[in-house]
């Protein structure tokens, strides 16, 4: 890989190792973490692990009197100037490209961090690698966007290939990408993606896994380690737009999704309308909350696939899991430090670990999936 910005960026992390070396490192990893509680698989890899990142985030500078975009640098306020990441989607980033210049044409200032001056802030590219629609949000400060119609038709006319253009309002002092406000310019405000032969809505704030290829066959594997009948009663918990959940579905003879994220559960239940699932119902509300009452009722789940954040599943999550006592979970995990750690608390409360399936949804950086089974 030969990044000129790599080492400004910080983003991969193993950019100075050949892929091979990388996957050897990862497997390494979670052998450490987790090898002792079973046999694991060897990690599945990309053939090509270049570009595969369906999501462009990118944001807008003010240096040396000229406007410019890129990446936040790992863990500070700072823009690193990019045109083109070698993880990214080709043509997200040439739109981000495009959406500077049009700043330049138009007049409008970027957003500095540091004084709160200045207007537009961040552009956000969304592809939906299987359907070839795009998404793209332009964030700006608070205030009148008074060529807003203008900018848009502008940059339709470059990319006609677009599906939507949202103007999201982004009023903190953080680097956070997204605001609470938003206002369609064109399009519906979302596009749709295909995934293990369902369709998946995708609004502006929905988490979408940003590797299309790996996550299908993340999400097969999590399919088969669930090993469905067709009888059981399954819970999807932290399910976001029901990705995994509608994909069970049809092996199942209902899933339960909860999620906290209120866009997401919006979008899960329109997922399940578009592609005419009847068996999934969607929860706006915490999963350790969900679980706890859930067994507090009494009422039982065969199943439960869990994919928690970064920060693995609460306390509360799993102390609720084992009074639920389904006969198999299924743990889909980002992070081998919290997995490991809950691992351990599923064994002590009964649990064996039967396969672990690591996927290298990531390439180029230290971020490992793992898919777990787990029986009573």
């Amino acid at each position: 890989m030969n990044c000129s910005i790599a080492k400004k960026c910080g983003g991969c992390q193993l950019q100075n190792l050949g892929y091979e070396e990388q996957l050897s490192l990862k497997q390494s990893k979670i052998i450490k973490y987790i090898g002792k509680y079973c046999h694991v698989d060897e990690i599945i890899g990309m053939d090509d692990p270049f570009h595969y990142r369906n999501k462009a985030s990118h944001a807008l500078a003010f240096r040396s009197g000229r406007i410019y975009s890129g990446i936040y640098q790992a863990a500070t306020r700072r823009v690193v100037q990019t045109d083109c990441c070698l993880l990214e989607d080709e043509y997200a980033d040439k739109i981000a490209q495009t959406v500077r210049e049009l700043c330049i044409d138009f007049r409008i200032k970027a957003y500095d961090l540091n004084t709160g001056k200045g207007f537009f802030r961040h552009v956000l590219v969304r592809r939906a690698v299987n359907t070839g629609e795009t998404m793209v949000v332009l964030v700006t400060a608070k205030g009148e966007f008074p060529k807003k119609a203008a900018f848009a038709s502008a940059l339709l006319k470059k990319h006609p290939d677009i599906t939507t253009v949202v103007w999201n309002i982004n009023p903190t002092e953080t680097p956070l990408f997204l605001g609470a406000k938003s206002e369609i310019l064109f399009g519906d405000g979302y596009i749709t993606d295909k995934l293990l032969g369902n369709f998946f809505r995708i609004s502006p704030k929905s988490f979408y896994q940003v590797n299309t290829k790996q996550t299908e066959i993340l999400y097969s594997k999590a399919i088969e380690f669930a090993a469905l009948t067709g009888k059981e009663r399954v819970i999807d918990a932290y399910c976001g737009i029901g990705t995994i959940g509608l994909s069970v579905a049809k092996s199942a003879r209902e899933v339960l999704g909860v999620e906290s994220n209120s866009d997401a559960v919006a979008d899960a239940v329109q997922n399940a309308k578009i592609n005419k699932i009847e068996n999934a119902k969607f929860i706006n509300a915490d999963a350790g909350e969900f679980m706890a009452d859930l067994a507090r009722k009494g009422e039982s789940a065969d199943v439960v696939i869990t994919d928690p954040p970064r920060a693995g599943c609460s306390k509360q999550f799993l102390e609720s899991l084992l009074a639920l006592a389904p006969k198999t979970i299924v743990y889909v995990s980002c992070n081998p430090e919290t997995l490991s750690r809950d691992l351990f608390t599923l064994r002590k409360g009964g649990y064996k670990v039967k396969k672990i399936q690591p996927v290298d949804m990531f390439p180029y950086t230290d971020h490992i999936e793992t898919v777990v089974k787990l029986t009573k």
